[in-house]
């Protein structure tokens, strides 16, 4: 599923127009959004049931250019991270069955 077909999804369940659902999609996704800003100020956000979006921290480390083989260093970084929440893995594994 793509950005628009979720803004139709959101506008179809909620009976509204597809620029509401964009609007309202754009809430919560877009890099200016509520879980953008809240992973900028070092927060994390936590859905029962669904999961949690955190920042996580990677230490710097020495990784290896593929064009011409050569160890190059490659900064340490702070990176977005989702990771699902019990009721959301058991709903995966429940229609994979």
């Amino acid at each position: 599923m793509n950005k628009q077909e979720l803004v139709e999804a959101v506008a179809k369940r909620l009976d509204t127009s597809k620029a509401h659902a964009g609007d309202v999609v754009d809430t919560f996704f877009a890099t200016d959004g509520i879980i953008a800003g809240e992973l900028k100020k070092g927060g994390k956000i936590q859905i029962t049931g669904f999961g949690n979006f955190e920042t996580r921290k990677r230490a710097a480390r020495d990784g290896r250019n593929p064009r011409t083989g050569k160890t190059i260093k490659i900064k340490a970084s702070v990176v977005p991270a989702f990771r699902p929440g019990k009721g959301l893995k058991d709903l995966v594994n429940r229609a994979k069955k």
